[in-house]
């Protein structure tokens, strides 16, 4: 069987891009509407500004700069900020793009809306860090602005292995991605995670593996963090099909979870 080489999946951001990028317009279009039905901003802002924690590859970035939000995107891997730097040239307003880790990070403005779609939240790998990046959101929040948080709960009880996989084309390649996680350990809150890119591109073919730790939630877990910052109020939940007129009661029956948080005040 070919083997694997190691590689960090955001040092290659034009694969985890096309892998990604189908979702995009319905996940603008959602946060657009998540804004307009749960924000409590008071007047009508003449530039609505958004902010995007662990912002990527820039596929959000660009999609809602393209509907005429102020985007300012943050994230640790020069790689993906180089690309996505590539991908916003030209866009008017052009988005500001910065280095910064979620848990460590400062902006100018304040901003009507934030979102942070795709587990990444989960990389904080302490109840503190995470705590800490919930709070700087809503201290960038305008009162009545909202932030969109997209994880999946843990059911601790499952102990088999799950896997997804999506196929995609990019500019001159094909690349096949599965990801796989392993039963989470419910004493230190972790689960493995691995993914492995197939990649066919110039007549040759690529194996690429990057592996991670997760911190866990259950439901409960995550009403206790989100007691601990006082700032947020939870107003609605929706899941991973981020369709706006299907919000979903807030469980551990429902694993794929989009918290919609609003600013206090």
């Amino acid at each position: 069987m070919p083997k694997y080489v190691e590689l960090d999946w955001y040092d290659a951001p034009k694969y985890y891009d096309a892998v990604f990028d189908a979702g995009t317009a319905q996940e603008a279009a959602f946060l657009e509407g998540v804004l307009a039905r749960h924000g409590a901003v008071r007047g009508r802002p003449r530039v609505r500004r958004v902010l995007e924690p662990a912002c990527g590859s820039g596929r959000l970035v660009a999609a809602l700069a393209e509907r005429g939000f102020a985007v300012v995107g943050f994230d640790l891997s020069e790689p993906m900020l180089e690309h996505a730097r590539v991908r916003v040239r030209g866009l008017a307003p052009r988005p500001r793009l910065f280095r910064a880790a979620m848990q460590d990070f400062a902006a100018r403005e304040r901003f009507h809306l934030a979102h942070c779609l795709v587990s990444t939240f989960k990389y904080l790998a302490n109840e503190a860090d995470a705590r800490r990046h919930l709070e700087l959101v809503a201290e960038h929040l305008v009162p009545g602005g909202v932030y969109v948080l997209g994880f999946h709960l843990t059911e601790y009880a499952d102990q088999r292995r799950n896997r997804e996989r999506w196929q995609a084309r990019g500019d001159g390649f094909e690349v096949v991605c599965t990801i796989e996680g392993w039963p989470a350990e419910r004493r230190t809150r972790t689960e493995r995670v691995r993914s492995r890119l197939v990649v066919a591109e110039g007549g040759a073919e690529r194996r690429l593996e990057t592996s991670w730790t997760f911190r866990t939630y259950d439901a409960a877990q995550v009403r206790r963090l989100l007691r601990s910052v006082p700032a947020l109020e939870h107003v609605a939940t929706y899941d991973f099909d981020h369709d706006l007129d299907q919000p979903r009661e807030f469980g551990d029956e429902q694993l794929d979870a989009v918290l919609v948080l609003r600013r206090r005040g």
